[in-house]
C-alpha cells in the first residue's frame, strides 16, 4: 500500500496513468452524505460511473467504507456526521466543501479526514481519485490547503521550540524522518529509497506510530507532528 500525502497538483499530472490504471481492482463501497438534496445527486452522478466504485446507502457503512461529506463549510451538523461515520462506523472520510477556516482546520483533519476537495474542483476524476486516495489511508489535500495547514501550526511549532527531545509518548527519530518526507507527498518507494530503508521498514514505520497514538491516518500523523513542533 502506498503511504503519501499528495497534494491535488501533484497527483494530476499522473492521474491517467495512476488513478484509473493501476488502481487494484477491487470494489470500494461509498456513501453520499449532504443535507442539500441537488449535491447528492450531483455527486452520485459522478462517481457512479467508476469501475472500482460501489455507492452504498447508510444502512450499508462498514469499515473501510468511504464516506463523502458535502457542505459549503464543515458546520456541526456536517461534523457530527463526520464523527459518527468515522469514529462509530469505522469509514474513511472525503469532504468536499467550499470554504474552511483556518480554525477549522486541524480540527476537521484529528476528527479523520484523509483527502478534501474543493467544490469547485470536485468533477469525476477529481471525486474517484480522492475517495479511491482515502480507501488506501493516504491523503489528498489541495495544495493550497497543504500549504495554510503548514502555515497554521507555525505558532504551535514555536511554542515547543525550546523541547530538546521527543516526549516518551511521541516520535522517535526515525518516526520523525519518515514523517516529514511524507508531508513532502513522497511514497513508500521514494522514502525508503531517501533514508536507505526497505518499503516494509517504511510502511511499518508508519503502521506503528499511527498505532500507538491512536492517529486516524497519515495526514492526522502529519498534523500531529506539525502540531507538536516536530517537523
Amino acid at each position: 500500500m502506498r503511504s503519501t500525502i499528495r497534494t491535488a497538483d501533484t497527483t494530476a499530472a499522473t492521474a491517467g496513468v495512476t488513478a484509473e490504471h493501476q488502481e487494484p481492482r477491487r470494489r470500494v463501497p461509498v456513501v453520499v452524505h449532504t443535507l442539500d438534496p441537488l449535491s447528492r445527486a450531483g455527486v452520485l452522478s459522478q462517481l457512479r460511473g467508476h469501475p472500482v466504485i460501489d455507492l452504498v446507502d447508510d444502512a450499508q457503512v462498514r469499515p473501510g467504507t468511504v464516506a463523502v461529506l458535502v457542505g459549503e463549510t464543515p458546520d456541526e451538523p456536517l461534523l457530527s456526521a463526520l464523527r459518527r461515520m468515522v469514529r462509530s462506523e469505522g469509514a474513511r472520510a472525503v469532504l468536499v466543501v467550499s470554504l474552511i477556516r483556518e480554525t477549522e482546520l486541524l480540527d476537521v483533519i484529528e476528527c479523520g479526514v484523509g483527502a478534501i476537495v474543493w467544490r469547485h474542483e470536485a468533477t469525476a476524476h477529481r471525486l474517484s481519485q480522492a475517495v479511491l486516495a482515502a480507501s488506501r489511508g493516504d491523503g489528498d489535500l489541495p495544495a493550497d490547503l497543504l500549504g495554510r495547514l503548514i502555515n497554521q501550526v507555525g505558532t504551535l511549532q514555536r511554542s515547543v521550540a525550546g523541547r530538546t527531545g521527543a516526549p516518551l509518548s511521541g516520535l522517535v527519530p526515525r518516526e520523525i524522518d519518515v514523517l516529514r518526507l511524507v508531508a513532502e507527498g513522497m511514497d513508500t518507494g521514494e522514502i525508503a529509497s531517501k533514508l536507505s530503508y526497505s518499503e516494509r521498514t517504511v510502511k511499518n514505520v508508519m503502521h506503528g506510530l499511527t498505532t500507538r497514538l491512536h492517529l486516524r491516518n497519515r495526514a492526522h500523523a502529519v498534523a500531529y507532528a506539525l502540531r507538536e513542533g516536530y517537523i
